[in-house]
């Protein structure tokens, strides 16, 4: 199975990181097309996918979305523009 880590940008321009195994469902999800998105993202629709990533494996992913989210805004952003 596949896995990916993603980066959403969201309509107050914030941005959300997560993985998924299907990019597409999970950001119906987070729109709200669809049960399970998260909180955050609830209050922030629509929400746009701007980077992902595949992954060999959930530990890989979860390692990566770890990275991201420790990063400061300005590194997730060229981290966004070099995709």
């Amino acid at each position: 199975m596949n896995y990916f880590v993603y980066i959403l940008r969201c309509a107050d321009d914030s941005l959300y990181t997560g993985i998924t195994t299907d990019l597409k469902r999970r950001v119906e999800e987070h729109n709200g097309l669809a049960d399970g998105g998260a909180k955050y993202t609830a209050a922030r629709r629509p929400v746009v996918m701007v980077y992902f990533k595949k992954c060999a494996d959930r530990s890989e992913a979860g390692k990566k979305e770890w990275r991201i989210k420790k990063l400061k805004r300005p590194a997730k952003e060229l981290l966004i523009n070099e995709q």
